[in-house]
């Protein structure tokens, strides 16, 4: 209350205060502060309740105990795994990967990788396919040991080279010509390699995520 009156008097406004207390006699002190006071527990259970014909249980920490749940701790995993081992920036415990993604930059990895840890708890790592890959016409040489985890993702040069006009415009990188060149290129490798793909051009990310997931035989946490 003292913090409440404290910022008010410095504002030389009333405060607005948004509550989310669930205790009432603590809700009931805080609302003697001179502040606009919104409960939000009071403005939306009551009605739910009267709604649904049931009383809230109405106790205090019920939005945690999920944070201890088995799968919750391993998606927190999943995802700290995900960014660590974002574009090849780590080789360390790719043995632990579930699935490692790799393409050409922008080609929609990054993304693809916290979905899969975010929603399904799977170790997802990514490397991205390079310039110098493609003058030796080969994978990075780490990848040949998890070839067994490997899902490409393309993308058309077109759309591609959109995505990083934003990033780098008038750049090479982002040019049409080195765009076509590095798709082409992908896709031969991924080709020759055996490794499967897809193109995310046309597809979201649940829909990617379902593909890998069916294509891999990767089992959901």
């Amino acid at each position: 209350m003292r913090r409440i009156a404290s910022q008010g008097a410095a504002d030389g406004l009333r405060p607005v205060v948004f509550s989310t207390l669930v205790r009432s006699d603590i809700n009931e002190i805080v609302r003697e502060v001179d502040a606009l006071f919104l409960d939000l527990f009071s403005s939306f259970v009551g009605p739910l309740e009267r709604e649904f014909g049931v009383k809230s249980t109405h106790t205090m920490g019920r939005s945690h105990t999920a944070a201890d749940t088995e799968q919750y701790s391993r998606r927190i995993g999943a995802i700290n795994f995900s960014l660590a081992h974002d574009d090849g920036q780590s080789h360390t415990g790719l043995s632990k990967a579930d699935v490692i993604l790799v393409g050409v930059s922008r080609s929609g990895k990054t993304p693809t990788s916290l979905y899969l840890a975010m929603q399904h708890g799977i170790r997802a790592a990514n490397y991205p396919l390079i310039p110098e890959d493609f003058e030796r016409a080969q994978l990075p040489d780490v990848l040949y040991r998890f070839k067994h985890k490997l899902f490409g993702l393309s993308i058309t040069p077109e759309r591609l080279a959109e995505v990083r006009f934003e990033r780098r415009p008038n750049s090479r990188y982002a040019s049409l010509e080195n765009c076509r060149y590095e798709v082409a290129q992908a896709e031969s490798m991924m080709r020759r390699e055996g490794i499967r793909w897809l193109s995310s051009t046309t597809k979201s990310i649940e829909e990617i995520s379902a593909t890998i997931l069916h294509e891999l035989q990767i089992p959901r946490p």
